[in-house]
């Protein structure tokens, strides 16, 4: 079974991951083999991700590896995927979730001088940190983890912030200045989970992965898929969600919705057995409480 996967050292590791479980469930009759692919995302890093087409830039050509039967299974960062489904493909569901909190690479954030820079890629995560400190500049952030945390060791940045789950896959936990809880900064959709996608309709697929997914991880980023989703088209607001699922099976989500500048930032928090209803639910609510906040014609 051949598995599609972006390049870089944490999306190998990922795959790599994907091909391990699979193997020690028994679903495979030989070792898998990696089909490393370059997206465009990889292939463009000079403008900002929030510039280019949005959710996608680092999937469409992976999923395109599986359409066109140069492998047979996708494995993304959750994180990176659109909302809604991709036309022929199937999202199997997820491994069990890793570290969802961001964290701080170089200075902490109490030891960060007034006015000093913080590097970040992510509009949520900028408006987050504006709203904890007004005082801060921001820079853009992009490249793999090696990159990045190269960029804190640096002259020009006081710190970057990045998600703390990639640290801890590659072995770089150990350059984590501080940790962010999600009441803090709220986690991006899927952060931290690592999502199969095969062929509609490949039985031998489907089997193969059954027996790796985690219904608990599924069932929390199916809601929060959902209620990006449900933002829709209509918003190009920083947004985040994270959900949890309590003893009794009813999912718990916090969910949120800024202006770029981190002035306003929306909350909300709801519980539901339903993912999807959940999802939707918390969308609305905060787009109802968005009539201040300029939602654009763009992908979040």
């Amino acid at each position: 079974m051949r598995i599609a996967t972006r390049s870089s050292p944490l999306a190998l590791w990922q795959a790599r991951a994907v091909a391990h479980a699979l193997e020690a469930a028994g679903s495979l009759r030989s070792a898998a083999e990696l089909v490393p692919v370059t997206t465009s995302g990889d292939a463009d890093m000079s403008t900002p991700i929030s510039q280019m087409s949005g959710r996608g830039v680092f999937v469409t050509e992976v999923q395109a590896a599986v359409l066109d039967g140069r492998a047979d299974f996708a494995v993304h960062s959750a994180k990176d995927m659109r909302s809604e489904p991709t036309d022929g493909l199937t999202l199997a569901g997820c491994l069990p979730r890793g570290e969802v909190r961001d964290a701080l690479v170089g200075l902490p954030l109490d030891e960060i001088p007034h006015g000093g820079i913080v590097a970040t890629g992510a509009q949520r995560r900028q408006c987050q940190l504006a709203h904890l400190r007004r005082d801060l500049r921001f820079v853009g952030l992009r490249g793999n983890m090696a990159r990045r945390i190269a960029t804190a060791d640096g002259p020009d940045v006081d710190a970057v912030v990045v998600a703390a789950v990639a640290l801890e896959r590659l072995d770089e936990v150990h350059r984590i200045a501080q940790w962010f809880g999600p009441d803090e900064i709220l986690p991006q959709v899927g952060q931290g989970a690592i999502a199969i996608e095969h062929r509609v309709g490949d039985s031998t697929a489907a089997a193969a992965t059954a027996a790796i997914i985690d219904a608990v991880t599924t069932r929390c980023v199916e809601a929060e898929r959902a209620f990006l989703r449900t933002l829709g088209g209509g918003c190009d607001l920083p947004t985040g969600a994270y959900a949890t699922l309590d003893d009794t099976g009813t999912l718990e989500m916090s969910a949120l919705l800024a202006s770029p500048d981190g002035t306003d930032l929306l909350r909300a928090a709801g519980r539901d057995t339903d993912p999807n209803a959940l999802g939707t639910a918390l969308a609305r609510q905060l787009l109802a409480d968005t009539e201040s906040l300029a939602c654009a014609a763009e992908d979040v």
